[in-house]
C-alpha cells in the first residue's frame, strides 16, 4: 500500500526519537526515504513540524547527522522531517553531474522528458509527504519550512507559493534567484524547458515580487561562502523585499562558509525563530 511505512532505523536522542522510513511514493513513482525526529513531547501530545530541505548531493541523512538540531528541538517540542532531495532508483533519470538528476531535484515539478516521469518533488513536499506524515505521527497541523542552498531555494519558493500552509520560513545560504544563476539555469532548462517564463514559477525573487501575504522569513548567509557571489546572491531578494515592504530578517555571518559547520552554529536560533510562530 502506498501509505505504508517501512522502518529502516530508529535511535533515541535527547529523550526523543529519530526514525528513518522508506515508502512508495505515488507522486514520484519510486521508493522514497525520509527521516523524522519526534521530540519527547510527542509521546503525550501532538506537536508542530519543521520541514528541512537539504541541498545538492544530500539525502535525508545530512541534516539529521550533522546539524546538531535535536537538543533544541527536544526542548521546544518541535518535530523535524528531512525528506530526500530527489526521486531515486535504477529506473529514475539521472545525470553524471552533481547538480542535475538524482540528488538535485530542485523541489519542482518537471515537465520535460526524461525528467517528468519522476521529478515532481514540489507535489511530493507540498501534498504527498505532509498527508503521509499526518496519518502516521502525532502532529498538530502547524508546519514551518527551512532549508540549505538548493533546499533554501526550496524552502523559500514553497513557502512563498503556499503561505497558508506554513507559519514561517528560514534558509541558510539559499539560491534565491535560480533563473539568473548557473545552478538554477542548468536545472530549470533541463526540467522545465527553454521558456524562461516557466522558470519564474519556481524563482523566489519573482514570487516575492508578486506576493500578497507575508510570512516571517529569516535568512543566514556566510560571508566566506565560495558560492555566494555566483550562485546565491541574496541581495537580489532583499532588494525586492525592501521594494515590497516585505519584512525579511537577513543576517550576513562573518567568516562562515557553505558547510554544515555554518548550519550547526545557527540552527538553534532558527528553531527558536520558528517556535515563536508555530506556537501562536
Amino acid at each position: 500500500m502506498p501509505d505504508q511505512l517501512q522502518p529502516l532505523s530508529h535511535n533515541k536522542v535527547f529523550d526523543g526519537w529519530h526514525h528513518q522510513f522508506q515508502h512508495h511514493s505515488q507522486v514520484l513513482g519510486c521508493n522514497m526515504r525520509f527521516a523524522i525526529f519526534l521530540p519527547p513531547q510527542a509521546q503525550n501530545q501532538s506537536v508542530p513540524l519543521l520541514f528541512w530541505l537539504s541541498g545538492l548531493t544530500c539525502t535525508d541523512e545530512n541534516f539529521m547527522q550533522k546539524a546538531g538540531a535535536f537538543e533544541t528541538a527536544a526542548k521546544l517540542g518541535i518535530a523535524i522531517v528531512a525528506p530526500d532531495t530527489s526521486p531515486r532508483g535504477a529506473n529514475v533519470a539521472d545525470d553524471d553531474a552533481y547538480d542535475l538528476g538524482q540528488g538535485a531535484g530542485f523541489y519542482l515539478n518537471a515537465t520535460q522528458a526524461p525528467w517528468a516521469a519522476h521529478y515532481r518533488m514540489y507535489d511530493y513536499i507540498v501534498e504527498e509527504l505532509p498527508n503521509l506524515l499526518s496519518q502516521h505521527f502525532p502532529l498538530n497541523g502547524k508546519f514551518a519550512i527551512s532549508g540549505h542552498s538548493m533546499g533554501g531555494h526550496g524552502a523559500l519558493m514553497i513557502g512563498l507559493k503556499n503561505p497558508d500552509r506554513f507559519t514561517s520560513i528560514s534558509a541558510f545560504a539559499p539560491i534565491v534567484n535560480p533563473s539568473q544563476v548557473p545552478w538554477g539555469q542548468k536545472a530549470l532548462s533541463h526540467y522545465l524547458g527553454d521558456n524562461e517564463q516557466d522558470w519564474l514559477a519556481y524563482d523566489s525573487c519573482a514570487l516575492l515580487a508578486n506576493s500578497h501575504q507575508h510570512l516571517p522569513i529569516l535568512i543566514d548567509q556566510g560571508s566566506a561562502d565560495p558560492f555566494y557571489s555566483e550562485q546565491l546572491q541574496p541581495e537580489k531578494l532583499i532588494s525586492i523585499a525592501e521594494q515590497m515592504s516585505y519584512p525579511i530578517r537577513f543576517r550576513m555571518q562573518p567568516d562562515f562558509d557553505h558547510s554544515y559547520y555554518f548550519i550547526q552554529s545557527f540552527i538553534a536560533e532558527h528553531l527558536h525563530f520558528h517556535h515563536a510562530y508555530l506556537c501562536q
